[in-house]
């Protein structure tokens, strides 16, 4: 059970209202861990969603930005974005068998999906400026200065995410994951 008392959304006034209703209509439900976040910060949600919404507008592909919330997710050990994003990475039309590869640090057959991943990888594990080798191996497989900008705002969302349902023990309402 989540450690932070989420109260029914049918019971929310206010900014917590608002943004359920703006999730409610923008994709049909209000998952566990927004509904707590909602709750408590709604202006903290609202922020989130805000740039979720710019980096959706930006320049990777969904695929790209499933890749990044998914690695993060499993680097940092939160089970209910590992779920989350395996389940929103399949609806990108990521295979099982790609998403299984990326959460074990395996190979995909996807040069470039894999240079994404052991960059994001190394972003998550490490501190410190990365290396020129590095860099310039995320450059060779493509990547643009701009998608840069955009995996370093996909790597900050999913760490906020990651650390409240670390925090709160979010109750998982995506499938399980294995």
């Amino acid at each position: 059970m989540s450690r932070i008392h989420t109260p029914a959304l049918e019971t929310a006034t206010g900014a917590s209202a608002e943004v359920y209703a703006q999730l409610k209509k923008a994709i049909g439900s209000v998952p566990n861990t927004f509904a707590a976040i909602g709750a408590h910060g709604p202006v903290a949600l609202k922020a989130v969603l805000a740039a979720d919404g710019v980096l959706a507008s930006g320049s990777l592909s969904r695929q790209d930005q499933e890749t990044v919330k998914l690695i993060v997710s499993e680097v940092t050990g939160c089970d209910y974005c590992v779920a989350a994003h395996t389940m929103l990475g399949k609806l990108t039309g990521l295979k099982p068998e790609v998403l299984k590869q990326l959460r074990a640090g395996g190979p995909t057959g996807d040069a470039k999906r894999d240079a994404l991943a052991r960059f994001v990888r190394t972003l998550t594990r490490t501190s410190g400026t990365i290396s020129d080798a590095e860099f310039q191996a995320i450059k060779a497989a493509g990547y643009t200065d701009a998608q840069l900008v955009d995996i370093s705002l996909a790597i900050a969302l999913t760490i906020f995410t990651n650390v409240f349902n670390r925090i709160n023990d979010t109750d998982v309402d995506f499938p399980a994951v294995a």
